[in-house]
């Protein structure tokens, strides 16, 4: 990375620069060995070529193509979706070329978790409120805001996730529904859950426990509300028991081999592929070195960089896997007469990205070097450790709920625009510029904008790692502390 006081040169094969502040026209700017005179107004984020691309050539950024000229583009012009085109289109043949990375030396860093009766490590000691079907929500929303008075200082909190699913679905629609809910059951965030039901659902108390499997009695209970006189007091009875069975469980030194951490971004800004991302690769090779787990998911943003995450696949099972994780989403979106390469949202435009190679080469940094262990379906819960990618889409609280689902004790979650979004678990948003740091201090925990202050890469991420730790510990984040938690499912999934 070259860096100038107005402009960043990311990968020495660039052919354009990021304006680090804004950049008038007629301006003189300079780069190593290139200065150049700006010929319109450039904004923060956004491009300035620093030598003259004719048209069809490639505009290069991060080092690889983000689409390529479509008129020729004159040294100082500024480059954004007026005269930059995608590279990409449709479904693509894959070859696997692997370009593994080495196991780093083991390490051994340790953090203060909840040891459940099964092994399972959680980091927070709450009661979840789960319901079966989106009629019983409001109950369960009571119930949680009275629990939470009543037992407050007991544990971590009562909380309830409402949902519009689990009547009159059936077929897929209803197993993905199952899935997901199963899935926060088992989640060992919670000490105690009570799953709420109506009685009349499709998806009601007893066709639920065919998704559930075993599970721990005197930590899961059950209650059809239709089956009892007064609802609120037969819950407040059972959540009363459940408090009591979390109480037995106390912190105690766990190592960080059992974090299963999730990777994502939403709002993003040119800034985000140059700070907040890398540190998040930063992050999970390190927890990887400690023998952790991270799961990628978003798979449209990982269009146009796909290729990258493929060679690091770990065998040609793992490499098949991945290929039909991007296909099978491609094909969802030919299915609904999408184009498959379209454009990033206006947000990102107006943050300085043109394309979705752009967008992806910043998005996948979030993955680190490490390798891809494995691919996991919608709703699936990862068990090896190391990288692994999630089927999931771009939508932030449908992506955060599958990283929880998937048995993400923590998603990390980038972002250059800023958003209050929080997942069941605790949410650490990143931001990628200290400027919404500042503005938004009640959303942000983390400021990656350092990395652009003087602040070296190994630095900030040992410091991020151990706010990590302490967030597994117990410390919360701004999301728990605004009392933001929220679940969405996905609709209209697709089969690996």
């Amino acid at each position: 990375m070259i860096k100038s006081d107005k402009l960043i040169q990311i990968n020495e094969a660039d052919n354009v620069a990021v304006a680090m502040v804004p950049i008038a026209k007629g301006e003189t700017v300079s780069l190593g060995s290139y200065t150049v005179t700006a010929r319109e107004d450039i904004d923060k984020g956004h491009k300035i070529a620093f030598r003259d691309i004719p048209q069809g050539e490639n505009i290069i950024k991060y080092g690889f193509p983000i689409g390529h000229a479509k008129e020729p583009i004159q040294a100082g012009d500024y480059i954004h979706t007026h005269n930059i085109k995608t590279n990409l289109e449709g479904k693509l043949e894959y070859s696997y070329n692997p370009n593994l990375s080495e196991e780093k030396t083991r390490q051994e860093a340790t953090f203060m978790g909840f040891v459940r009766k099964n092994g399972d490590v959680g980091i927070r000691n709450e009661i979840w409120i789960v319901n079966t079907v989106g009629c019983v929500n409001k109950t369960s929303e009571v119930l949680a805001k009275e629990a939470t008075e009543k037992y407050k200082g007991r544990v971590d909190g009562v909380y309830s996730f409402v949902h519009p699913f689990g009547c009159s679905q059936m077929g897929d629609d209803q197993v993905m529904t199952q899935k997901v809910l199963a899935d926060m059951v088992r989640h060992p965030n919670a000490g105690g859950v009570l799953v709420l039901g109506l009685g009349c659902e499709n998806n009601n108390i007893p066709e639920f426990k065919k998704f559930l499997g075993e599970y721990d009695e005197n930590r899961v209970r059950f209650l059809s509300t239709q089956d009892v006189d007064d609802e609120l007091e037969a819950a407040m009875d059972l959540i009363d028991e459940l408090v009591g069975y979390a109480e037995t469980f106390k912190r105690q030194p766990v190592p960080a081999s059992k974090l299963i951490v999730g990777l994502k971004c939403g709002g993003s800004d040119a800034f985000s592929g140059i700070t907040a991302n890398p540190l998040l690769g930063e992050f999970s090779d390190t927890l990887i070195s400690h023998g952790g787990t991270t799961i990628l998911t978003e798979v449209p943003e990982m269009f146009g960089a796909e290729t990258i995450l493929m060679n690091r696949c770990l065998d040609e099972e793992v490499f098949d896997k991945t290929v039909h994780l991007i296909n099978d989403f491609k094909e969802y979106y030919i299915r609904h007469n999408q184009v498959v390469y379209e454009n990033p949202s206006p947000g990102n435009k107006k943050g300085g990205i043109s394309t979705l190679e752009e967008k992806s080469l910043g998005c996948t940094q979030k993955g680190g070097t490490g390798n891809v262990v494995d691919v996991l379906q919608y709703g699936d819960h990862a068990s090896k450790p190391g990288l692994n990618l999630l089927q999931g889409p771009g939508n932030d609280i449908v992506a955060v709920t599958a990283l929880m689902a998937a048995g993400a004790h923590m998603v990390l979650f980038t972002t250059g625009r800023g958003t209050p979004l929080g997942a069941p678990v605790p949410t650490v948003k990143v931001s990628t510029n200290s400027d919404l740091a500042t503005r938004k201090s009640n959303w942000i925990d983390f400021n990656a904008g350092q990395l652009l202050e003087g602040k070296d890469m190994p630095h900030v991420r040992d410091e991020f790692f151990g706010f990590v730790l302490e967030v597994a510990s117990g410390k919360e984040t701004r999301n728990e502390v605004n009392g933001y938690r929220e679940i969405s499912i996905f609709k209209d999934g697709v089969t690996l």
